[in-house]
């Protein structure tokens, strides 16, 4: 697993295939939290969408590169609602 420490907020979050999952808003605990602006439609919309650290094979540049294609990795995505 990639050390937590070297993911930073803003970075972009992409499947194995390439495929944008979102933006990091910051790292909480061992998972990833994803800014609201990536947080899709409908009622998913406003919500902050969370991925595993475990999921995360490599950290390169600006990009965390998951392990799992985008649309895999979206079924991992926890959900919350709050006011930030």
């Amino acid at each position: 697993m990639t050390d937590a420490a070297s993911i930073r907020e803003h970075m972009e979050v992409i499947g194995a295939d390439g495929v944008h999952v979102g933006t990091v808003d910051k790292v909480e605990g061992q998972r990833i939290k994803l800014t609201k602006r990536d947080s899709g439609e409908g009622a998913h919309r406003g919500h902050h969408h969370y991925i595993p650290l475990s999921l995360v094979a490599e950290v390169e540049g600006q990009q965390v590169r998951l392990s799992a294609n985008a649309d895999v990795a979206v079924t991992f995505e926890e959900e919350k609602s709050d006011p930030t």
